[in-house]
């Protein structure tokens, strides 16, 4: 198949496999993506290009715009929408996908595979009431955070390229439509199993439990149950993947089971903020007004999402449901742990302290406190204690603090590293620019109205966070202070 700039798919670098079609029809509906009137490519990562062996080059043209629209379905895809549930604000819902369209997997030069969906292309036959469409500003939106979160070192969907629609979309307004495209591991959620728990058979869930393991843990050891084996390990890539959001202050905002990936990865980033202010009850998304998934809730939220997959495992787990449920409530038992552990172990890091100490956990929490008590910035009270600067914090000349430092510097005199070592891990745990959202609001405002500058350069920043250059110090800047606490918003 020739593309519009006169390269092939081949050219293109294009290698497609369909494993996921491949399942039982219950798990999708074949749907090609809806054209569009002009597609127009405005975002093209090269670096996630390269990385699944893809010229850049020749996506670049009219050809990769086409496709990136969904106006052109390149060879070897095979198009359709996937089903799954989801527990909503902790309500079950049979859903699926509404706006977007797996194309199918590339086979990167690594052999690995990843999915390749457009997201904003078209209506499926899970739409409901949806018109399928997405706006520009909340693609852009993923692609800046999604970006930040890979360069953060936090597992995470991709963004390949982002493109114009040409048409409007109708929200409160009338807006530039636009469609994104998302790299994964995959998309299997615990959402899919419960769809599968719902509405198929036990040989229809098998099947997929083990096309989960295969897909994403088929190097790991069965111990003798392989479902049992599956839930663990996502379990643990949970809790691994949580306590990196928490370290970064990063808040997902709508945490229903089917924005949890099987894979691990960190997906769906539509009301999602950074935290300025410490407070465990910070909230973004204008539809939390109960706080279920503010920044504090997080690890309990996931393990409750766990809970909901251990319960569509229990057919597989053991004959006797009896045991069933024993043996999956001793794995969710062991979240809490392993989420401690992954998060002590950061913030340990982020003050410069190697191995453990019976006060650690004491000097951890009482540094928190001070900073929720007194609103100091999350991101840079660690950046300014990492430097030696404790007097540009919000906690300086405040009760406590002052014995506070001398207590850490104390800690850090115990331990036989040195100050250097000590500094360097603080560098290497603490990041100096994080997608601030007046800066992400900025860039899309930018983008918007036409201006790809702004955001250009808030990437550039973002492309390397632990890198503490002085030429990045407009990107640690707080946001002027307002009357408005900050809001994002779903489904845009």
């Amino acid at each position: 198949m020739t593309a519009n700039n006169g390269h092939t798919d081949h050219e293109a670098g294009w290698r497609f496999d369909n494993s996921y079609a491949r399942l039982p029809d219950l798990f999708y509906a074949r749907q090609n993506p809806v054209p569009v009137s002009a597609p127009k490519l405005v975002v093209l990562n090269e670096r996630v290009a390269a990385s699944l062996g893809l010229n850049a080059e020749a996506l670049r043209g009219a050809g990769g715009a086409a496709v990136f629209a969904g106006n052109r379905v390149p060879e070897g895809a095979l198009p359709l929408a996937q089903a799954y549930a989801g527990h909503q604000f902790g309500y079950l819902n049979m859903l699926g996908d509404g706006r977007a369209v797996l194309l199918g997997e590339q086979i990167a030069p690594s052999g690995q595979r990843f999915d390749i969906q457009l997201k904003g292309s078209g209506r499926t036959p899970y739409s409901r009431g949806g018109d399928g469409r997405a706006a520009l500003g909340p693609m852009l939106r993923e692609h800046i955070i999604s970006e930040a979160m890979h360069a953060l070192g936090i597992p995470t969907t991709r963004s390949l390229a982002v493109a114009a629609t040409g048409n409007e979309i109708v929200r409160e307004s009338l807006l530039p439509g636009a469609v994104l495209t998302r790299v994964a591991a995959s998309h299997l959620r615990v959402g899919t199993f419960q769809f599968a728990a719902g509405r198929g058979t036990v040989d229809e869930l098998r099947a997929l439990a083990d096309y989960a393991w295969e897909r994403h843990y088929g190097d790991a050891d069965e111990d003798g149950n392989r479902y049992l084996s599956l839930l663990r390990e996502v379990i643990g890539r949970q809790a691994a993947l949580l306590a990196k959001w928490q370290l970064v202050g990063f808040i997902h905002g709508v945490m229903n089971t089917d924005n949890m990936t099987i894979s691990g990865e960190t997906i769906d980033y539509g009301p999602c903020a950074f935290m300025d202010a410490y407070d465990p009850a910070t909230v973004f998304s204008s539809i939390d007004r109960q706080g279920r998934y503010a920044y504090g809730n997080q690890p309990q939220i996931a393990a409750w999402n766990l809970a909901r997959l251990a319960e569509t495992l229990l057919p597989l787990l053991h004959p006797d449901e009896e045991q069933a449920i024993k043996l999956a409530e001793a794995a969710i038992g062991t979240f809490a742990e392993l989420f401690r552990s992954h998060w002590f172990a950061g913030m340990r890091a982020k003050l410069g302290l190697f191995g453990e100490e019976p006060e650690d956990e004491a000097l951890i929490d009482d540094l928190l406190v001070m900073m929720q008590k007194h609103r100091a910035d999350y991101t840079n009270t660690f950046r300014s204690l990492t430097f030696d600067k404790p007097e540009e914090t919000a906690l300086s000349g405040t009760a406590g603090f002052d014995a506070w430092l001398e207590r850490w510097q104390l800690r850090l005199g115990r331990q036989p590293e040195t100050p250097e070592a000590a500094k360097r891990l603080m560098q290497d745990s603490n990041p100096a620019v994080i997608p601030r959202n007046h800066r992400v609001e900025e860039a899309l405002a930018a983008a918007e109205a036409g201006d790809y500058g702004v955001m250009d350069r808030l990437l550039a920043a973002l492309e390397s966070p632990y890198d503490h250059a002085r030429e990045r110090e407009a990107y640690c800047a707080l946001p002027e202070p307002s009357d408005r606490p900050y809001r994002t918003f779903c489904g845009t």
